[in-house]
């Protein structure tokens, strides 16, 4: 089967980081749009096309799990992983009670994010990476 590009939104505050995400994305052939807030994804309007999206739990003003919320809101059922440096006991299983597909604690593995990201596709029937 051949690549296809799918969409995935990341969401980091982190500039490094960020830059970091999009390029492990890119050399896996997808196509990635990136955000430093919540705020500024949902006002681009794109998060409606996202096959994934890639956030960060602590945000500057909104939080990962207020974007997921948000999204499912507005009707959008992207797969959604979201991805932290403060990790506390409850947060993962309430990361996914609200519905997020995975969760991962930085550093992570790039192999790691992109498992899930390619789980998510799958699941959502898009060609996988």
């Amino acid at each position: 089967m051949g690549r296809a590009i799918s969409k995935v939104i990341v969401v980091e505050d982190d500039a490094s980081m960020r830059e970091a995400l999009g390029r492990l994305l890119g050399a896996a052939g997808l196509e990635c749009a990136a955000f430093a807030s919540a705020e500024a994804l949902l006002a681009s309007g794109l998060d409606a096309g996202a096959a994934c999206v890639v956030s960060d739990l602590k945000l500057p003003a909104m939080s990962g799990l207020d974007l997921l919320a948000a999204m499912r809101a507005r009707g959008g059922r992207p797969g959604f992983i979201l991805i932290t440096a403060h990790d506390a006991p409850g947060l993962r299983e309430e990361a996914v009670r609200q519905g997020a597909a995975a969760y991962l604690i930085k550093p992570f593995h790039g192999a790691a994010l992109l498992a899930a990201i390619n789980a998510e596709l799958v699941r959502g029937e898009s060609c996988t990476i």
